[in-house]
């Protein structure tokens, strides 16, 4: 009776530990790492609006390079809108080099498409020089 209260006690263990480092794992650096597709907003738009839920298995937590006009920039919540379409939000604050109506290529997370709102959205994003 000892033993299987141990080999229980043991597997609880290991299942709890696996699930913490599961669970709490460190987030990867998006600027870091290669972008997994590189578009045009306008691209991406269209790709959504012939099958948005085929595009949004596509692009749903990759990490994307995306181009296109910065049509507004709020400091204030560290993030610039571009083409009147992308909600991109930087980590830190917004580089002082963004300008309404420049062009701009970023790359980030992408967290997909609010229909509400009709914008995408997307996170850690950094400008690509």
């Amino acid at each position: 009776m000892k033993k299987i209260v141990l080999f229980i006690a043991f597997l609880l263990i290991g299942l709890l530990t696996f699930a913490y480092f599961y669970l709490y794992q460190d987030h990867k650096d998006v600027a870091a790492t290669s972008a997994d597709f590189a578009i045009r907003v306008a691209d991406l738009q269209r790709e959504f609006m012939e099958n948005d839920s085929l595009a949004t298995l596509k692009y749903q937590d990759k990490v994307v390079e995306l181009s296109g006009t910065i049509t507004a920039v709020e400091v204030a919540s560290n993030s610039i809108v571009i083409d009147e379409k992308v909600f991109a939000v930087f980590e830190v604050a917004v580089p002082s080099e963004t300008k309404i109506q420049s062009k701009v290529t970023i790359k980030g997370r992408f967290l997909g498409y609010d229909d509400l709102l009709e914008e995408f959205k997307i996170d850690q994003v950094s400008l690509v020089e």
